[in-house]
């Protein structure tokens, strides 16, 4: 198994190209960005997160805005009230943890512990703390969205009946060394462009010899 991921690692990387790692971001900016991005689309995530950076350009903001304004701001990215919640939650911990909102604390710490800290806080699954790890902190980590899950089961590195909760540890010794941020990048371009939901383009695709279910 370990192999073939190797192998469709490098042909979407002969596809696509190797993604550069830019500078990793905010941690807390990523954290809530991918709070916001649960269960909706990056478009809606995206335009959620900008207004609330425009109504409230610090978290300290946020913290001492009203709820219903929160709520407001976010809700393009779908269950508001839901994530508002979430969200003042996390700032109330970070600040009452750190005296501050920022989440540098975490760099000290090995990503076991980061995950084990961060699992613990209501609304934080593995998909967000394998992307505040990628993302935010530049470490090795593979987080298993919509498109990878279903993906990795077409393609047969991820089993059938496997949810996205098992999907992360069982990923975790299939990547190629140093490849977490291409193979996770690539694999949504794929599943974007090529790979979808409905109506997969297997025609064309490059990677219908590794496919389970190719459609000729």
């Amino acid at each position: 198994m370990k192999a073939k991921v190797r192998k469709i690692t490098l042909l979407l990387e002969k596809q696509y190209g190797i993604p550069k790692r830019k500078h990793s971001g905010n941690p807390l900016d990523i954290l809530i960005e991918t709070i916001l991005s649960q269960n909706t689309n990056d478009q809606n995530r995206d335009r959620a997160y900008q207004r609330l950076k425009t109504r409230f350009p610090r978290w300290k903001d946020v913290l001492e805005a009203k709820t219903k304004n929160i709520i407001s701001a976010i809700r393009s990215a779908g269950l508001a009230e839901q994530k508002s919640r979430r969200i003042l939650d996390i700032l109330r911990w970070i600040k009452e943890g750190e005296g501050r909102l920022s989440l540098s604390f975490l760099k000290k710490m090995d990503s076991e512990g980061i995950k084990k800290t961060m699992s613990a806080l209501k609304g934080i699954g593995p998909k967000t703390v394998h992307c505040l790890l990628l993302f935010g902190l530049g470490r090795e980590a593979f987080p298993v969205d919509t498109h990878i899950l279903r993906i990795g089961k077409r393609l047969g590195f991820i089993p059938e009946g496997m949810g996205a909760e098992k999907a992360h540890p069982w990923m975790a010794p299939l990547l190629p060394r140093g490849k977490s941020l291409s193979l996770h990048l690539n694999l949504i371009r794929f599943g974007r462009s090529a790979c979808k939901a409905k109506n997969p383009l297997c025609g064309i695709c490059f990677l219908g010899k590794e496919c389970l279910y190719p459609i000729k």
